[in-house]
């Protein structure tokens, strides 16, 4: 079975973006101190600039960038801009939604519009990730996810910052979930955790 990951930065108060965050403030108030430590390292993992994070980080970013396919929400792919088409991991990616986005999905990008609710969006997501994980983020896919007990890890870039409001990546929960410490990386700027979530059954 394709194993199903968060893959977001958070902030120690639980947001991953502050306030007010829009297509012209993507990050929201504050928010971009979410990924400072994307570039913190100088060197860049790939031919891509924007992704140098620092020495001890290199080992978990190429891990999460090596999925076999995104999920994520319609309000994170409106903020940013659809990725142009292409998402910055490489992977296809699949947009739930209720409607789908004139531009930035469909024949020529990498992006895939779907209406049919979460199971539907993971089941088309399984179809092209094989037997590498589908990587959920946007705070709101994930929400759902973790409802419907869809779930397999959470990989959490914890960053030393208290944004005090704004895009929550847990939000309101229907009951507790089980939650097992499986790794813990400290690196510059942040630290990345690894939980494996009990599914009972």
């Amino acid at each position: 079975m394709t194993l199903v990951s968060i893959g977001l930065s958070v902030s120690l108060d639980g947001y991953v973006a502050g306030p007010h965050d829009g297509p012209d403030n993507p990050l929201g108030d504050g928010g971009s101190r979410l990924f400072t430590w994307w570039t913190a390292g100088g060197e860049p993992l790939g031919d891509d600039p924007r992704f140098a994070p620092p020495a001890r980080s290199r080992p978990v970013v190429a891990e999460l960038f090596d999925c076999g396919a995104v999920l994520t929400g319609r309000r994170t792919f409106d903020i940013a801009r659809g990725w142009g088409g292409q998402h910055p991991t490489g992977a296809p990616f699949f947009v739930l939604t209720h409607e789908p986005p004139p531009r930035w999905v469909g024949p020529g990008t990498g992006g895939t519009a779907v209406t049919g609710g979460i199971h539907r969006a993971l089941e088309a997501a399984r179809r092209v990730a094989g037997d590498r994980p589908i990587s959920i983020t946007s705070a709101s896919v994930a929400q759902q996810c973790l409802a419907a007990g869809l779930v397999d890890e959470l990989n959490l870039n914890l960053v030393p910052v208290l944004l005090g409001g704004g895009v929550a990546l847990f939000g309101e929960r229907p009951g507790p979930t089980a939650l097992e410490c499986t790794r813990v990386v400290e690196s510059d700027g942040v630290t990345h955790l690894r939980y494996r979530v009990d599914r009972p059954g």
